[in-house]
């Protein structure tokens, strides 16, 4: 466990992808706050966890109680026997995503900010569309998004994105779904942050190997249904603010050029899709950001913070003009 945080494990029950029993892991960074009438709930994306601490005091520094999640099969989530970050539906997190703001929101007179980076930016935005008429009673208690580089679309050729393709990969989902489409990397990116190569951050090699985890049918027929679905119109339902690369680079090229752009993903299909996440959008390229724009290099990393400083400011102005949910409703019973 890291110094000075707190966690929480749900138990989600049977997988229903058939990996045995479920659980998520919620991550507190030190007690809340009973003064605090902010919290902001981060979800990783993939080949990741929760490990950024300097993100969770910055986030602290603002007035926010920091939380994070470690979704199922994923960092301290993960169980012998499970495929790392495996699912065939990113619905399947609804249960643990609904059950972390649940204890979020149940702290206090807090407004909740949701964060997703790349895959969990997907997972976080669908899960949002789809809360809005589901829980009604569940989202009042949200209050804007913050999406660090989110997956919006399927990089690479564009055959891939084509009808035929999206047949393949269903009928892999169902013949096959744990068939690796990906294979591990070689490092490239990965090789750019933990301080053990050419980056300047400590984390569990196991949940977060440098070349990632295998890419399996299944995963990737899941990533690939809900970008469709978010190619139709979302509605967040809440302000957000988008933040990525102003370029990308090969995951191949060298060192230094990876060190200065994002090589996980096409940064102009984030700039295209973006408007898709509905509500009032943000967009702001950090130029020479790496696709986690809070693990770039010090020059980039502080721009990326102090635009999220700026929205902030914009963010904490709106929300502080209006009554917290619980007040709205009378309290807690």
């Amino acid at each position: 466990m890291l110094p000075g945080y707190l966690q929480r494990c749900f138990a989600l029950g049977p997988d229903p992808d058939g990996e045995g029993e479920l659980v998520a892991t919620l991550v507190r960074r030190g007690q809340a706050e009973p003064s605090a009438r902010h919290a902001v709930l981060v979800v990783h994306g993939f080949t990741d966890y929760f490990f950024h601490t300097e993100l969770a005091d910055h986030f602290a520094a603002r007035g926010f109680d920091f939380y994070a999640i470690d979704l199922h099969k994923c960092g301290r989530s993960h169980r012998p026997g499970q495929t790392p970050h495996f699912t065939t539906d990113l619905r399947h997190y609804d249960a643990e995503l609904d059950a972390a703001l649940d204890v979020v929101a149940a702290s206090g007179p807090v407004r909740v900010l949701m964060y997703g980076h790349s895959a969990g930016g997907l997972v976080v935005s669908w899960w949002l569309h789809r809360l809005r008429t589901r829980r009604p009673d569940l989202h009042r208690h949200l209050s804007g998004l913050v999406l660090n580089s989110p997956w919006l679309d399927l990089h690479g050729p564009a055959i891939l994105r084509t009808p035929p393709a999206s047949a393949a990969l269903r009928a892999m989902r169902r013949l096959r779904k744990h068939s690796v489409v990906r294979p591990p990397g070689q490092s490239g990116y990965g090789a750019t942050l933990h301080r053990d190569y050419f980056g300047d951050f400590d984390y569990n090699l196991q949940w977060k190997p440098v070349g990632g985890f295998p890419v399996t049918a299944g995963w990737i027929h899941a990533i690939r249904r809900a970008q469709t679905r978010l190619h139709r119109g979302l509605d967040v339902g809440v302000p957000n603010l988008i933040l990525r690369s102003d370029h990308s680079v090969r995951e191949v090229a060298d060192p230094e050029r990876i060190q200065r752009g994002d090589a996980v993903l096409d940064v102009t299909q984030i700039a295209r899709w973006a408007g898709c996440i509905g509500n009032r959008t943000t967009i702001v390229p950090i130029a020479d950001a790496k696709h986690d724009v809070f693990l770039s290099l010090p020059g980039p990393r502080r721009a990326a913070y102090a635009e999220l400083d700026r929205w902030l400011d914009w963010y904490l102005a709106e929300t502080s003009q209006s009554p917290t949910p619980q007040n709205e409703s009378g309290g807690h019973g």
